[in-house]
């Protein structure tokens, strides 16, 4: 599969969220899921960012709109995401790397 590098930031607002439930099972190279959530009252861009049925937390706001906009429209699956960095000792937002690459058009499904 081919693919190129799009974005990479760490996940905001991971305090909040279930990280903590899974901190141990995540790893250099997991792969994760971007849900758009269109009725967020705290930003109208956002994308939450999941471990199996575990929501991190999100996509910066300052790094989200033009992922936002794709997967509004139907394109989420020309991403993939996955975990880049842990920092065990770092405070919870700057513990989990992220690197967003887009696929190829031919690996998309």
């Amino acid at each position: 599969m081919e693919r190129r590098h799009f974005i990479n930031f760490d996940i905001a607002g991971f305090t909040y969220w279930n990280g903590t439930l899974v901190f141990q099972e995540l790893a250099i190279g997991t792969e994760l899921q971007l849900k758009r959530e269109k009725d967020n009252k705290f930003d109208p861009y956002a994308v939450a960012i999941y471990y199996k049925d575990y929501k991190l937390g999100f996509i910066p706001r300052d790094k989200n709109q033009e992922i936002s906009k794709l997967c509004e429209q139907g394109y989420a699956n020309i991403f993939e995401v996955r975990i880049n960095r842990i920092s065990k000792d770092e405070r919870p937002e700057n513990q989990i790397g992220v690197i967003v690459y887009i696929k190829q058009r031919n690996d998309i499904q």
